[in-house]
């Protein structure tokens, strides 16, 4: 069974949040509106990672329709924010992620030491942004509204036979938004990819697609993670690299994988979208 809420898509602002959380989150017909650091971990692991690219994806832009076009712009719009902590849209997206993982705890302020328990590197979350912008916040908080079981499952580590040492979850969560980004090449006028373009048609007709795919992605680098046996000392260090790149190329094929299966004609058709329920 699906577990999402009753939220939408996140957008750029607290009150587009709540515009999308009253639209619901299905998807439909493309002629709806859609809203397009020095950290240690972000700066070594998911730069020496996800930017990578294999001989394979180096192929030709292919053409768009104007409605992909105009959707991809608009996502594009998303990622090239900045997360901003003197923003006040922003500030209170941060406080909505805190009462959505711990709504029986109250965040003493957006510089706090409480950060650390989500898997921020330090007590002010905002340095570890960088990587992924305000989108990176977007998607962390879609995933706490639509889908707060799965949400909860991987913020507390609650599903498979855990390791001694865990990934730090928002961190992570901040690598999967800047790894999607980098494999959908979202950041050219035309992808050049032919797993980028696929997912224009997604995009096309759900206005929430890549956060929903975020999702979708989350659920399956945590079951690579499980399967792989994984420890944080080998996400986090200089030395482990290779583990962090084994697991985040290993999610990234699989899910390259599903989305180019010509049977799949919506994200929940993805056999990886079952993990979310």
């Amino acid at each position: 069974m699906d577990e999402r809420g009753g939220g939408g898509g996140s957008f750029v602002a607290v009150r587009r949040i709540s515009q999308g959380l009253e639209r619901g989150n299905t998807c439909h017909s493309s002629s709806a509106e859609v809203v397009a650091g020095s950290a240690a971990w972000l700066g070594r692991g998911l730069s020496c990672v996800c930017a990578q690219r294999r001989e394979s994806d180096a192929r030709p832009s292919f053409d768009l329709t104007p409605v992909q076009e105009e959707c991809l712009q608009r996502l594009q719009n998303r990622i090239d924010v900045s997360y901003d902590s003197s923003v006040p849209e922003h500030q209170e997206a941060l406080k909505a992620l805190w009462k959505a993982a711990y709504p029986e705890e109250e965040l003493r302020g957006l510089i706090s030491e409480q950060w650390k328990e989500m898997g921020w590197q330090g007590k002010d979350p905002s340095t570890d942004f960088r990587g992924g912008g305000f989108i990176s916040l977007e998607n962390l908080l879609y995933f706490a509204q639509n889908f707060p079981k799965s949400f909860q499952d991987l913020l507390r580590k609650q599903e498979g036979d855990r390791s001694v040492w865990e990934y730090p979850f928002a961190v992570a969560g901040v690598n999967i938004t800047f790894m999607l980004i980098q494999m959908l090449d979202l950041e050219v006028v035309k992808p050049r990819t032919l797993v980028g373009t696929t997912f224009l048609n997604f995009l096309a007709d759900c206005d929430s697609a890549f956060d929903l795919l975020y999702c979708i992605t989350f659920k399956l680098m945590d079951r690579q993670w499980l399967s792989m046996r994984a420890s944080y000392m080998d996400f986090n260090t200089d030395d482990s690299r290779g583990q962090l790149r084994t697991v985040m190329k290993a999610t990234r094929r699989q899910l390259e994988k599903e989305l180019l299966n010509e049977d799949v004609a919506r994200l929940e058709e993805l056999p990886s979208y079952g993990l979310l329920s």
